[in-house]
């Protein structure tokens, strides 16, 4: 049977990771005498890598990340509080399978959305399905689908992702209707699932934009006993970057 026979082949079972790597397969073989079970490890490993790419790709495109930092781009030469040690617990993802909330509270531009979306996007390549929304936009998809009929549909997607993440929590008040849903999403994931906030409010400040007393205290309660809680302080990103340029 012909290459070209058999690469037509590939592509019309769609196995495309064995299709991009056929030919050096097949000549690294020839180079190095590989045995026939040697040269199926090799195409089968590559449709495998080429499908948990595509699989990753799919996660974070439906994400929806603002932007996609990665923890290896992150500055340490900054003057910021944050440090290489709890980075790399934030790395770890252990708060996520430990279903732990993550918080970053600190002003703006000193890097808590660069954080959120970084932890978003590795958890993303760790198989982990993720939502990122900043708060307003939350509540806006939220009360849409309140008043179009689909809000318990729109709470079941909500429920499928294992990580979500609240990018400026505390941007916008919220109403005592917004904050039951708020903590009925922090209840429901409390066994084995998680959530990022990232807020310029430290969280014994949330009851200024939580309408409801009783609501507030019962996510403030839920969350400070819970929560990886890093407080970010420091010079702005955008601060340290103009420098450089300068």
């Amino acid at each position: 049977m012909s290459i070209a026979i058999v690469k037509n082949q590939l592509a019309d079972m769609k196995l495309f990771g064995m299709l991009d790597v056929l030919e050096n397969a097949l000549a690294e073989a020839t180079r190095s005498q590989l045995s026939g079970s040697e040269l199926l490890n090799q195409l089968v490993q590559a449709e495998v890598d080429y499908r948990q790419k595509r699989k990753t790709a799919n996660r974070i495109k439906t994400a929806k990340f603002r932007d996609r930092p990665a923890f290896e781009d992150f500055d340490f030469t900054a003057k910021r509080s944050i440090n290489r040690p709890q980075i790399k617990e934030i790395q770890s993802l252990a708060w996520l399978e430990d279903a732990r909330p993550l918080m970053l509270i600190g002003p703006t531009g000193v890097g808590k959305s660069f954080v959120a979306q970084a932890a978003g996007l590795h958890a993303c390549a760790s198989g982990k399905s993720v939502m990122f929304t900043s708060i307003t936009k939350w509540l806006e998809h939220l009360n849409l689908a309140r008043s179009s009929g689909s809000y318990l549909r729109y709470r079941d997607k909500l429920a499928k992702f294992d990580l979500i993440i609240f990018d400026e929590m505390g941007s916008r008040k919220l109403t005592a209707t917004e904050a039951q849903d708020l903590c009925e999403i922090l209840e429901e994931r409390s066994s084995n699932k998680s959530v990022v906030f990232t807020s310029q409010l430290p969280l014994d400040h949330w009851s200024e934009v939580i309408a409801d007393t009783v609501i507030a205290d019962a996510i403030f309660d839920r969350l400070r006993h819970s929560a990886l809680t890093i407080e970010v302080t420091g010079e702005s990103y955008r601060g340290v970057k103009a420098k450089k340029l300068a």
